[in-house]
This record gives C-alpha cells, sequence and structure tokens, in this order.
C-alpha cells in the first residue's frame, strides 16, 4: 500500500494547533515509502528494530532525525549510537548506562525518554513509579545522555475513559520531574488508534504509523 499523503496532510493539520511533533513510524516499510514523506517535508521518523534502522539510515537523507521506539537491547546500543536523534524506550537503569557508554565513544550526547508502564497489560515495557524515582536520582552520574521527557503506551482499547486515565497519569509525572535537572521538553505518548487523545492530555509527540503507511 502506497503512503497516504491525504491522511499524512490530516494528521499534520490536526497536529499544528497543538504543536506537537510528529514520529512517523516507517518500520517494515521501504525507504521508499520514508523518502515520499521526507519529500513532503516530514524528518522525524521512527524504527524498532537496529538492523532495518542501520539499513535505512545507510541511503537514506542524513537530516532525518531517527528515533529508536521500540525495546532497545543493551548489546545493541553501539550500532545506532553514531547517529540517533531519540531512543524512545529507555526502561532500565542498565540500559541508560550502556546509552551513555557508547555515546562517549562516539563523543556525542545522545538523546532518550524514560518509559514508564501506564498500560494495564502486562507485555508493556516500562518502568513503574519507584523505578522511575531511582532512575531520576541517578542520571547526574551520566554524562553522555540527556533526558528529554518521558514515553508511555497505553492500553489496547477502545476505552476512551481508560485511555485518558492512563495518559494523564503519564502526564502527572512528567509535570512533577520535569524540571529536576534540565527541563524536560517531550512527552511522547499516543499512536494511530489514540493520538487525539493524547494530544488533549498534554502529548508533545505522537508516534503514527499505520495511518500513513497502511496496516502492516
Amino acid at each position: 500500500m502506497p503512503v497516504d499523503i491525504a491522511q499524512y496532510q490530516s494528521v499534520l493539520r490536526t497536529l499544528s494547533s497543538s504543536h506537537t511533533t510528529l514520529v512517523a513510524v516507517s518500520k517494515t516499510k521501504p525507504a521508499a515509502d520514508i523518502q515520499t514523506l521526507y519529500d513532503l517535508g516530514q524528518r522525524d521518523f521512527g524504527e524498532n528494530y537496529v538492523q532495518e534502522l542501520t539499513e535505512k539510515e545507510a541511503i537514506l537523507p542524513k537530516d532525518i532525525r531517527w528515533h529508536f521506539i521500540g525495546h532497545l537491547q543493551s548489546n545493541k546500543v553501539k550500532y545506532i549510537a553514531p547517529f540517533v536523534h531519540l531512543v524512545h524506550g529507555v526502561d532500565s537503569f542498565k540500559l541508560l548506562k550502556e546509552i551513555d557508554k557508547q555515546a562517549a565513544k562516539c563523543n556525542r550526547k545522545i538523546n532518550c525518554l524514560l518509559q514508564v508502564h501506564i498500560a494495564q497489560e502486562e507485555t508493556k515495557f516500562g518502568l513503574d513509579e519507584q523505578e522511575l524515582s531511582e532512575v531520576i536520582a541517578a542520571l547526574d552520574t551520566l554524562q553522555h545522555v540527556q533526558v528529554k521527557g518521558l514515553m508511555g503506551m497505553a492500553s489496547f482499547s477502545n476505552d476512551t475513559s481508560k485511555l485518558r486515565e492512563e495518559f494523564h497519569t503519564l502526564k502527572s509525572l512528567f509535570d512533577r520531574y520535569k524540571n529536576t535537572q534540565q527541563p524536560w521538553s517531550v512527552l511522547s505518548m499516543g499512536m494511530s488508534s489514540d493520538y487525539t487523545i493524547a494530544i488533549e492530555e498534554g502529548s508533545t509527540l505522537v508516534r503514527i504509523g499505520s495511518l500513513l503507511f497502511g496496516a502492516r
């Protein structure tokens, strides 16, 4: 299925009034589809798999801002450390330390988001409130990562009140900690099925794939 350009433009109109950033989730989609959106001005793209991301980064324009939005394994950080713009799903201090280590080797700082578990499904990754507090308390020991905010995935549900409650929980945590160190600027929540609710609850960045690229 080709890129739905009309849908892309519709999403941009929805986001423009709230100044919300769109990350086009391009996992499993060919480089040509990414190039199509790039030619329309899109610069932020999200990938879930390290090998796929490195292959696309090698052949696509160098001013693309690559977001890693999947579950990142520590032993694969080194492959994306030279170029990744933002790592969304940091769910342990161990992973954060490895990102710090690999960023130092590349002589750069890597922007990260701490992933919080807000869904009622056990399959979702993320820190609980106590773990989040502990990670934030230890950030001063890291020199080459910059935590920019929080990321979370709501339950897969049609219950809008449940989704709103989960997004509200994440926004409350964001507000609690956003000035702990350097002020946070990114609250990544909302995907194709629930992004309008996420924006209403305070999201500054949404991750949208199937609306733009079609079902996988």
